[in-house]
């Protein structure tokens, strides 16, 4: 399994498709996404589409949820189930498009690494006026804070990442 690091996609996947095409990625090649990822920004049918798009690539995405976009557990359709060694989220129709658990953590290749997502908005003002997305639940809550702070424990607060 090869591992890859990149930021922000905000819906815009046109440089991972075209990494995956360079690389000849396979879907046991994972891309980490670290937050805005997009894929459950809008709510509606566009959401699908773009998923039925990534779910074609030949790359699995385990995506760190950011400020710009629902939390799964937020979405009705997202179950819970076990991948790189924590519990993650992901839709049965898109087994390649997973989601972290805030305060799981995970292990790639031998590297231990604990996921918190999230986010406040500094434009949130303004996406609420245009009726762009924003949600109430964007930043951490006190209950994930201390599955958090749990999970360093049992860890002896010892991760390779954040």
């Amino acid at each position: 399994m090869n591992v890859y690091i990149t930021g922000d996609t905000h819906r815009n996947f046109r440089d991972v498709v075209m990494f995956a095409m360079r690389n000849n990625t396979r879907r046991s090649d994972v891309l980490i996404i670290l937050g805005d990822v997009g894929i459950n920004y809008c709510g509606d049918e566009r959401d699908v589409e773009l998923k039925k798009q990534l779910h074609k690539l030949p790359l699995t995405l385990f995506c760190i949820h950011g400020n710009h976009e629902m939390r799964p557990e937020s979405i009705d359709s997202y179950i819970e189930t076990e991948r790189f060694g924590g519990t993650v989220y992901l839709e049965k129709s898109y087994p390649n498009l997973v989601f972290a658990k805030c305060g799981e953590i995970y292990d790639f290749n031998d590297r231990k690494c604990l996921v918190v997502g999230g986010a406040y908005s500094v434009d949130k003002h303004y996406r609420i006026q245009e009726n762009a997305g924003w949600w109430a639940d964007e930043q951490p809550s006190d209950a994930i804070k201390s599955r958090v702070e749990k999970k360093l424990d049992n860890a002896n607060w010892k991760v390779d990442a954040v």
